[in-house]
């Protein structure tokens, strides 16, 4: 939906992924103030299942219209394959997240943490049923109810150890956040995911989201409530304002709604979609 805002958006987060985000996190504010200068849209039902936010689980699986469209095999792409290494040369993920993993990496590498390893991102429904029907449901989901089907995560690991006592694992659960990544099934939370522990499984869900996920220690299920709860929220930093809010369809076939200037639009794949404009 309106590419060209689409593209505009990402240019301004581009512009902010360059900030030292140890020095935005104080700065996160989070407050119920709406925006005034807004202008309307049109969207139709089927965004709920369209986006990075969507929620994939048992009860929320992936259509087709979820899938990521940027899908890129990463040994094809060596432009972004700086500073880690594939654990087999067949890995696909979203080229949004390629980008976006690569610079978290080499932001690692300064704090002399590299030796990333990409063990496993997305899968088709084929390779997630071959990956059920071989490891059973204790090991994995079937297919079209895991997070890899999207495009948006990624299993990380390290050459060195493994990820719950390697340096790499450390690093991405204090930082992971500033690129938009999130742990998606962390150690405390699995009464809420439904998963167990996995410090290897990394999800994109994008700035600002995964800032307000850190700050509150929310999983993307509670993240997902929360604002739905609150129905609008907004967020200052580095002199930027956001503005998300909630939109849920019910029994509407289309919605029309309020967005700023730039703005960007997913679904939670349950009964809304988010909105995220930067001012």
């Amino acid at each position: 939906m309106k590419k060209i805002k689409w593209i505009f958006i990402l240019g301004i987060l581009a512009l902010l992924f360059g900030y030292k985000f140890n020095d935005l996190h104080p700065e996160v504010n989070i407050s119920d103030e709406k925006s005034k200068n807004t202008t309307y849209i049109t969207i139709e039902k089927e965004h709920i299942h369209h986006g990075n936010l969507l929620l994939v689980n048992h009860d929320n699986p992936v259509q087709d219209i979820g899938v990521k469209r940027d899908i890129i095999n990463l040994i094809e792409h060596q432009n972004h394959m700086q500073g880690y290494q594939l654990l087999d040369h067949n890995i696909k993920i979203s080229e949004q997240v390629a980008e976006r993993f690569s610079a978290m990496v080499n932001a690692a590498k300064k704090d002399h943490v590299d030796h990333f390893m990409i063990n496993s991102g997305f899968r088709s429904l084929e390779e997630q049923n071959q990956l059920y029907e071989e490891m059973g449901p204790a090991y994995a989901l079937p297919a079209g109810f895991s997070e890899h089907n999207l495009g948006l995560s990624l299993d990380i690991g390290s050459a060195l150890n493994k990820m719950e006592d390697a340096e790499e694992g450390k690093w991405l659960e204090k930082n992971s956040w500033k690129y938009g990544f999130i742990l998606r099934y962390p150690k405390d939370k699995t009464a809420i995911t439904g998963i167990q522990y996995e410090p290897w499984h990394f999800r994109y869900v994008g700035l600002p989201h995964s800032a307000i996920m850190y700050k509150k220690n929310f999983t993307l299920e509670q993240y997902l409530d929360y604002i739905k709860k609150k129905k609008s929220i907004s967020l200052h930093y580095k002199g930027e304002k956001y503005y998300i809010s909630y939109h849920d369809f019910k029994n509407e076939p289309s919605l029309k709604i309020a967005v700023t200037r730039y703005y960007e639009i997913s679904g939670d794949n349950k009964n809304g979609v988010i909105v995220t404009g930067l001012q």
